[in-house]
Order: C-alpha cells, then structure tokens, then sequence
C-alpha cells in the first residue's frame, strides 16, 4: 500500500500515464495503522482495504513489483521484481525510505532514463 501511493505521487508529477495497485496474497482484513500513520504524514491518503491478489492482475500488469515470494498457485510474470525493505510495521520512516529509493529507479527504468 505505502509503495503504490508513493508510486501514484511520483508518476502524477512526473506526467506518467501509469497507476499502481496494492495486494496480498494473504491480506490482512485492515491496512496496518503504521501505514496508515505514515502516509497521513506524508500527505497521502488511501482509501483501499486490503485485497487478495488475483492471477489476472498479474497478467496484465506492466511491471510487478512483490515484497514476498509469490505462493503457489500464482505464477511468478517475467515482469516481477523482488523487492526486500524493512517491514513497515517496525519504523515507517526507514521503510518508506527503502522504498522510494527503489522507486526512484523504478521510474528511471518506466522512462527510460538508466544510470
């Protein structure tokens, strides 16, 4: 959820026609109140719930990015990206700084712009 909404914010500024999404393959019934927390102070809001990923969006995605190994029975798309960040739930500030950082080349890759 915290990587989609910074993702949103970073493509609208920069003009990208592109839109994250966030899911589970275990979600839980709420969104962590830390999450939460931290994207209130960072001026973000979100207005999903927790959702279960299904295989068809992983088909049709332009890029996959996980924090976990995908379970069986989804199939891993060529497109996905492992992405391992401190846990969110400990220190939201650390983590969202792991996470822009692989954002940021993230949206260098979308444009084209490889350092």
């Amino acid at each position: 959820m915290v990587a989609a909404a910074h993702f949103n914010r970073l493509a609208a500024q920069r003009g990208l026609d592109a839109h994250a999404i966030s899911r589970g393959t275990d979600p839980d019934a709420q969104n962590h109140p830390a999450a939460l927390d931290g994207l209130a102070a960072d001026g973000l809001e979100t207005n999903t719930q927790p959702r279960l990923l299904e295989q068809s969006e992983l088909d049709s995605a332009a890029r996959v990015v996980t924090f976990s190994e995908l379970p069986a029975p989804y199939e891993t798309p060529n497109n996905a990206v492992l992405w391992t960040v401190p846990p969110i739930s400990e220190n939201y500030t650390v983590s969202r700084q792991s996470i822009l950082q692989k954002l940021e080349h993230l949206m260098a890759d979308v444009l084209g712009n490889h350092d």
